[in-house]
């Protein structure tokens, strides 16, 4: 029976669960996917010699997969002091640099999260080169989902770091976090494609010759 409270809670009118969080759900989702093709070799004599790998991979996979979720709630925790800031007053100076200093302390952890958000999906992309390559020909197809999905997830956070930096007094740690953001997004997101090109390719090809 799926669960479906995150579902719903990110349907409401609520401002958490958001953009950020559900990025996150997606980057497990992916993982997810990818300990599922690892389960499905592990145990076949016809991949015994990468066994090993795979074992460990499952392993990595589940601290990811915890470590995306634990993102979930740490996405909505780090958009509240955000939003408290934003709804403070600023018809008088006082109030306008109260406001500032306020906003200023919490752009920090709303950048931070979905750049962790971004370097999680990450290391699931890699993982996914690995099961592509080695993984259960029977769940090819699943691999290619998984990459789909740490891909959407890595950009979706993105727009949370991009969108937060544009507010931040201290231009040179902007800079920092739309330069990382960035860079992700352009190494992953083509790794992530050409793993997808390959499963798309390869199972292309199985269909063709049936």
């Amino acid at each position: 029976m799926i669960d479906r409270t995150f579902i719903d809670e990110l349907a409401s009118s609520a401002p958490t669960p958001g953009g950020g969080g559900a990025s996150a759900y997606c980057g497990a989702l992916a993982s997810a996917l990818s300990s599922m093709v690892a389960n499905l070799t592990v145990g076949k004599k016809k991949y015994a010699d990468v066994e090993a790998d795979m074992i460990v991979m499952l392993e990595k996979l589940a601290v990811v997969r915890e470590r995306l979720l634990e993102l979930v709630d740490e996405d909505a925790e780090a958009f509240k002091p955000l939003a408290a800031a934003y709804r403070m007053p600023k018809s008088t100076p006082e109030e306008a640099a109260a406001k500032n200093e306020a906003l200023q302390a919490a752009l920090a952890d709303a950048c931070e999260v979905p750049l962790e958000i971004m370097r999680t999906c990450a290391r699931v992309v890699e993982m996914s080169e690995f099961l592509a390559q080695h993984g259960s020909r029977l769940a090819l197809s699943d691999v290619g989902v998984g990459a789909l999905f740490a891909k959407a997830a890595l950009n979706g956070a993105s727009l949370n770091v991009f969108a937060n930096v544009v507010s931040m007094d201290d231009k040179a740690r902007a800079s920092e976090y739309r330069h990382e953001a960035i860079t992700l997004m352009n190494v992953w997101s083509e790794r992530a494609d050409m793993v997808f090109a390959r499963v798309l390719n390869e199972i292309r090809r199985d269909t063709a010759a049936q």
